[in-house]
């Protein structure tokens, strides 16, 4: 009898080491439900957050065009509050200063043209004329000047009016390449280098933000007729379907729990195994 009861004692242990096992997997798949239904809650919040943007961006380009901020607003010019709204410039283009951007567009690889603007109250604000095919070598026609002195007082041409979408500067992301004025290369229209690389401040001050101009705004016989209008204005939405995904794997860990659940339930347990034995 002592020798079988020695030997039952590792076997009545079992049992509490496998019930302690189910009740860890179940407290790591209720943390799993937890989880999971919180992301797929923070899913449908950004959703919300993304068609309040999209609605937002939709009015704004569709609304009648606008004076620019004036400059007590500039410091407070953010994405939120100003990118895409329509405005309306007036002004002499400086075309010797313009700065070709790499760009990759529709229409294929090429350069967007962003020439400064100088308008009647004293403020220079860069336009991005448009986009022309890397075959015209813009880099090399559109050299790196430097304006000397006031570039506005000695602007020559007539004025003219952009109607377009305001931006906000463009600065180096962790995917593009860094702009190297010296060598006019520039991959981001980053307007306070562009600014000081092509020696705008003189000529007062420079609006933090440029202005993507329309179709058909360039006026006639100006250098390269840059083809306008090509901004994507395109943001994507996939929250609603990270959502569904996140709920879906909280209800199948949900589903899993009660299956062990109910196995359990039914006598599949390992008390049964013992009585079996």
């Amino acid at each position: 009898m002592a020798g079988d009861d020695r030997a039952a004692a590792p076997r009545s242990a079992v049992p509490a080491r496998r019930r302690g096992v189910s009740l860890l997997l179940a407290a790591v798949g209720l943390l799993l439900i937890v989880l999971f239904a919180g992301l797929g809650t923070w899913q449908v919040v950004r959703l919300q957050w993304k068609l309040d943007l999209i609605a937002r961006v939709n009015a704004r380009v569709h609304a009648a065009p606008a004076p620019p901020p004036p400059r007590a607003r500039w410091a407070g010019i953010t994405a939120a509050s100003d990118e895409y709204r329509r405005v309306m410039l007036h002004g002499t283009y400086l075309y010797d200063l313009t700065t070709p951007v790499q760009a990759l567009t529709e229409e294929g690889s090429g350069y967007w043209l962003l020439t400064p603007m100088c308008t009647a109250d004293g403020s220079t604000i860069l336009v991005n004329r448009g986009f022309i095919p890397a075959e015209l070598g813009a880099r090399t026609r559109y050299a790196p000047e430097r304006a000397s002195g006031d570039p506005c007082a000695a602007a020559a041409g007539p004025a003219v009016d952009v109607t377009g979408l305001l931006r906000t500067s463009e600065r180096n992301g962790v995917f593009t390449r860094t702009n190297d004025p010296g060598a006019n290369r520039w991959y981001t229209r980053d307007v306070a280098a562009i600014a000081a690389a092509r020696g705008l401040g003189a000529a007062g001050p420079v609006a933090p933000f440029f202005v993507d101009a329309g179709a058909h705004q360039n006026p006639a016989g100006s250098p390269d007729q840059p083809a306008g209008g090509l901004t994507v204005v395109n943001f994507p939405n996939s929250h609603l379907v990270y959502a569904i995904t996140w709920y879906a794997l909280a209800l199948m860990v949900a589903g899993a729990l009660w299956w062990v659940a109910r196995g359990r339930g039914q006598g599949y347990d390992d008390d049964d195994d013992e009585r079996h034995d």
